[in-house]
This record gives structure tokens, C-alpha cells and sequence, in this order.
């Protein structure tokens, strides 16, 4: 397993983050199945073994579940990795159960506090912006866990590259700790993000965690068009997935088999060697239901890709571009100094 640092930060964190959505106890959320807490336990263990220090979890999973279950499985360990959980969404019925006001961050820290069985959350983040709670406001909570010691860095999930900017410059204002990391979707499906946000964490220093790399598991290569979907998996049907270009994603997967096959490794190892290629990638999330998909996805950081294979990857996914972006690959290309 290689290491690579949160950002700016000194952080460091295992390029594979286990994603424990997964673990959700017999309450679980139906689209994900059931987990019991002896494979949660073994599964952790595993990755510990491999390498893996890094697990993400956020208080809504399973209404909480999932971090109870992660605080249980490391126990000793604890000490040993680093854990990313998150606060924001609805955790109990009211108008002062979910959003991001000082009250319901500061609460929702010593809920997550409690189920994790720890003294302190190695990375907290705002899961996803709050359009009526002001960011100032909710980056002061998140400042004062810092200082009270319940908070060792901050991160963001879910902003637009506006939002983000507009967090940044707050902090640095108010002299308040910096965000050290954004937890994006980023998968070859959906390349958005190089549009404007990969562009802000490189020139702010952030470290990128992207979320969703296998696309809800279509880039495992497992679901292909005119072919039966298997059976017993995560996608009960067409449609039930994040939206995409199908013809594109196609094409994509094409590619994907082929380098695979000549490599000798899975197409999802493929796909995620290729986030891990991209400039800015601290670590990537995936998730496991059973040892087999855990292995799979943490030989990925195993081996690398050639420069050739990622630019055929490149013109396959490229996002389409909005302005001002077509602008200036017309107009401004390139600016000669004199």
C-alpha cells in the first residue's frame, strides 16, 4: 500500500480509504443489504492488514449504525488509522435534526464522538452545503472542535468550486483552521470536477478524496449493455445508478476490458489506477460487501498505468466543457511572456 498526504496537510493517509457505508447492522439501509458486526470486524481487520489506515463513514449511514459498527471493529486499532466521518444530514425527526448551525455540528460531533468509541475525529467534514444555515456560522462550529480538541483537520463534501472558495477565504478571514480536503464524486463516468474544483484544490492546496469511483459498481464491468445483469448485487436494475452517457460509459468500459486483459488485473483496478494517476488524488474511497471486493480494490494501489493507457482513458472520458472553459482552449491556450 503507498501513502500519500491529506493535502497541505502532514497527514498522511493510504491511497485505498475503506468506505464503510456498508456496514449496516440488520436496520441497514435496503438498497445496501445487511451486514453483521463479525464480517464488519473481519473485513477492517483485513484492511488493516493490507495497508489500508484511512476509513470514511458519515453519521447518517444506517442512522448511525455504520459508525457504531467502525468504532467497534477497530478497537485497539484505533490509534493506528485515521477516520473521515461527516455531519449534515437528518439524524433524528425536527427542524433542529439535520442542517449545519453551530448547534447541530457541535451536537453532531458528540454523537459521532460516541459511537466511534473515540476521543477525537481525525477528519470532519460538512457532507454537503447547507443553503440556509450561513457558512460562516457552520465553519465557526467545526473551528471551535478543533480547539476543543474533538477535531483534528476539516474537510467538505458536495461544494461547488464557488463554495468552496467562498469556506476558504472565511477561514483564512477569520483566522480559523484551514480545510485541508473536498470529498467528490469523481469516477471515469463523471469527470466534472477538472472543470473548476480539481483546479481550486490544486492552487489551495486540498487534498481530493473522491467518492463514487466505481460509478455504484458500473465500472467494475459487471453491468454491460445487452448482456443480463447479474444477480444478488448492489443495482437490482437499469437506471437505478447515478446518471451517465451510456454510449460513452460503453466505450469506456471497451477499453477498460482490454487494458485489464493485457494487464492481467480486474476492470475496476483499472478504473481506479486511473483516479489514482490524476493530479491532486489524496486517496481513494471504495466500499466492500466481502473479502473478494475488498482485495480487488486495494491491489489497485498495487501497480500503476502506463502514461499511454491514461491518455487513451483521457479522450474517452473527457467531460464536455462549458463556459468559460471552451473559451479558453480557443482563445487563451497559450499566453507567451515577453
Amino acid at each position: 500500500m503507498n501513502y500519500r498526504l491529506l493535502g497541505s496537510s502532514e497527514l498522511l493517509v493510504s491511497e485505498i480509504c475503506f468506505g464503510v457505508m456498508t456496514f449496516t447492522g440488520d436496520k441497514g439501509w435496503t438498497h445496501l443489504g445487511v451486514m453483521d458486526q463479525n464480517t464488519a470486524d473481519y473485513l477492517t481487520a483485513e484492511a488493516i492488514n493490507s495497508g489500508v489506515n484511512f476509513f470514511d463513514t458519515a453519521d447518517n449511514y444506517s442512522e448511525g449504525v455504520s459508525e457504531l459498527m467502525l468504532g467497534r471493529a477497530l478497537g485497539k486499532n484505533r490509534k493506528n488509522v485515521v477516520i473521515g466521518t461527516k455531519c449534515g444530514f437528518t439524524m433524528y425527526p425536527g427542524p433542529n435534526g439535520e442542517g449545519l448551525s453551530r448547534r447541530r455540528v457541535i451536537e453532531a460531533c458528540n454523537e459521532s464522538l460516541r459511537r466511534l468509541n473515540t476521543d477525537y475525529i481525525d477528519l470532519y467534514q460538512v457532507h454537503s452545503y447547507d443553503f440556509i444555515a450561513p457558512l460562516e456560522e457552520t465553519l465557526s462550529g467545526f473551528n471551535q472542535l478543533v480547539q476543543e480538541g474533538k477535531v483534528r483537520y476539516i474537510g467538505v463534501s458536495n461544494f461547488t468550486a464557488w463554495q468552496l472558495m467562498k469556506a476558504i477565504s472565511i477561514m483564512e478571514k477569520n483566522g480559523w483552521n484551514k480545510i485541508v480536503s473536498l470529498q467528490p464524486y469523481y469516477s471515469l463516468l463523471g469527470r466534472d470536477i477538472e472543470l473548476e474544483l480539481v483546479p481550486l484544490c490544486l492552487d489551495q492546496g486540498l487534498g481530493i478524496i473522491p467518492w463514487g469511483p466505481l460509478h455504484s459498481g458500473i465500472l467494475t464491468g459487471k453491468y454491460r449493455r445487452n448482456k443480463e445483469w447479474p444477480a444478488g448485487t448492489r443495482i437490482k436494475s437499469r437506471g437505478e445508478h447515478f446518471p451517465f452517457d451510456e454510449d460513452k460509459g460503453e466505450r469506456i468500459l471497451k477499453q477498460l476490458s482490454l487494458i485489464a486483459d493485457q494487464r492481467n488485473v480486474t476492470v475496476s483496478q483499472v478504473a481506479l489506477n486511473y483516479l489514482l494517476r490524476k493530479p491532486g488524488i489524496s486517496s481513494l474511497i471504495v466500499g466492500a460487501r466481502n473479502l473478494d471486493q475488498l482485495k480487488n480494490n486495494i491491489n489497485a494501489s498495487n501497480w500503476s498505468l502506463s502514461e499511454g493507457e491514461v491518455k487513451i482513458l483521457d479522450a474517452l472520458s473527457e467531460p464536455g466543457k462549458t463556459y468559460p472553459h471552451w473559451y479558453f482552449d480557443i482563445f487563451r491556450k497559450e499566453r507567451k511572456h515577453y
